[in-house]
């Protein structure tokens, strides 16, 4: 049975447990979660930038950057492995050192590194769930920010010790840092899936609901 059909059941079967586990999290973590603290530097040029992160299954990580105002792409794909093992069933095993990313592209502009962290820490995915995300398990679904500069490194270690410091969560965030060597765009198919597969069963009880706890938490960056 292909892996997306085994998640599509797995959602079936877990589904109401976890809505109900996604609902204790929203209101223990995002309803007050601060913003952070520590501010990037200023750009010394102008442009685009890119950040890669890893919360789980990637369809539902895409669906929530894609609808936040200053996010220009967001891509599906493999990263922390090599590209002769960056194909969905190889990944699949857990044994090939990948996470399912995705490579957000963002004008800084318009949305900066701390919102975009933010919205990770509080909609994407639970910090403190270690190589898993609700029915989905094994280290292809860690949690983990790819930097892609030392700027983002310190931005990104300087919020997970406030949270830790101000203990939004109950149990220890497990998120890692990792410098970012080289990203492998998913298949095609597993692009825009969300967008494209609002029925999916994996969807529906998944991800909308993270995409509707971002339109609530934060308004002011939905579009």
């Amino acid at each position: 049975m292909p892996r997306s059909a085994i998640r599509a059941l797995v959602a079936v079967v877990v589904a109401a447990p976890f809505i109900v586990f996604a609902r204790r999290s929203a209101s223990e973590a995002v309803g007050g979660i601060p913003a952070p603290q520590e501010a990037s530097a200023a750009p010394t040029e102008p442009g685009l930038q890119t950040v890669v992160f890893a919360g789980g299954c990637f369809w539902g990580v895409e669906a929530v950057y894609e609808h936040i105002k200053g996010v220009t792409d967001a891509v599906s794909g493999y990263a922390g492995g090599t590209r002769e093992t960056a194909a969905y069933d190889a990944v699949g095993s857990g044994a090939t050192g990948h996470a399912e990313v995705v490579r957000v592209t963002f004008d800084p502009a318009a949305v900066s590194f701390e919102q975009l962290l933010q919205v990770f820490f509080s909609v994407v995915h639970d910090p403190t769930q270690l190589n898993r995300q609700g029915p989905d398990v094994g280290p292809q679904y860690r949690s983990a920010i790819f930097f892609a500069n030392e700027e983002q490194a310190r931005v990104a270690r300087a919020y997970i010790d406030q949270l830790t410091r101000q203990k939004v969560f109950k149990r220890p965030i497990v998120t890692q840092l990792t410098k970012l060597e080289a990203f492998y765009p998913a298949e095609e198919y597993h692009q825009d899936f969300a967008e494209r597969n609002p029925t999916h069963p994996y969807i529906v009880f998944h991800d909308t609901p993270k995409v509707r706890r971002l339109e609530h938490e934060f308004s002011a960056l939905y579009r």
